[in-house]
């Protein structure tokens, strides 16, 4: 569906990540994949390789601007589009405490590295596509992003502002025929993140994955693969009417307060 484009992952080297990396290259894209640890990266890219994929490994730290921009020139050099975006940088986040109790540090942290390091490599993206006349950023952010959620701290409005951001630079950007769109997960519990939580404390996550799946519509949470899939059709010509929007992969999570209904009835 995605033959002969090119694509550019940042933090590619985590499970998502690598995922949609995955995704990308089994539907005939050419990926470049980025990270601040090569070697999670590199590992990726062997196995898209060792799949039949084409796919290059490169240490970028997203958050610098210069960087971004000197790697998107080789990729345009080597391949000569950037048609498809997409950034996957995360940090750690101090959540599951009330907001009275979080540091003002640990509560700015999440807002300031998701929101700079979506500028940037879109920012830098963006500008390659308006003059090519084509393209598709995309974003990821996560159920804070659509309703009141406590004790998610500064998670939340780091979601809501790549919400904004991804709107507003649609609006910009489609009279140059570029699409922006960002795709809103509810947690995968599939991802090395939950992994290691489950690892680390599986009796705390039991509730809370539990808590989590009756939340949603569907009762139960979109795994990585739901999140690729969306991904791949969105940078397709299917979705090609499609930009300036969040689409909703939470399973009906941002749209009720689903943990009150159940199949008996309440």
């Amino acid at each position: 569906m995605l033959q002969n484009k090119t694509a550019v992952i940042y933090g590619a080297g985590g499970s998502l990540g690598g995922a949609v990396a995955k995704a990308f290259a089994a539907s005939g894209v050419k990926v470049f994949l980025t990270g601040r640890n090569i070697g999670s990266v590199q590992k990726v890219a062997d196995e898209i390789a060792a799949d039949g994929g084409t796919a290059y490994a490169d240490e970028v730290d997203s958050l610098d601007e210069k960087a971004v921009n000197d790697h998107l020139a080789k990729v345009v050099q080597q391949a000569g589009t950037v048609d498809i975006s997409f950034n996957a940088a995360a940090c750690n986040v101090v959540q599951n405490l009330p907001m009275t109790e979080i540091a003002v540090d640990d509560f700015m942290l999440p807002v300031t590295f998701m929101t700079k390091t979506r500028f940037i490599t879109a920012i830098a993206a963006g500008k390659i596509m308006m003059k090519q006349g084509s393209g598709v950023i995309l974003s990821l952010t996560a159920t804070p992003g659509g309703i009141g959620y406590p004790f998610t701290a500064g998670f939340a409005p780091a979601c809501a502002a790549i919400e904004s951001f991804s709107r507003n630079l649609a609006a910009e950007l489609g009279i140059y025929g570029v699409r922006v769109v960002n795709i809103r997960s509810a947690g995968s519990p599939d991802s090395q993140v939950f992994k290691d939580a489950i690892v680390a404390n599986s009796k705390a996550m039991e509730p809370i994955l539990r808590n989590m799946e009756n939340d949603t519509m569907l009762k139960k949470l979109p795994l990585m693969e739901d999140i690729t899939n969306v991904a791949v059709f969105l940078s397709s010509h299917l979705a090609g009417k499609i930009t300036g929007v969040t689409v909703d992969v939470t399973c009906g999570t941002t749209a009720g307060l689903n943990y009150r209904a159940s199949a008996g009835g309440f």
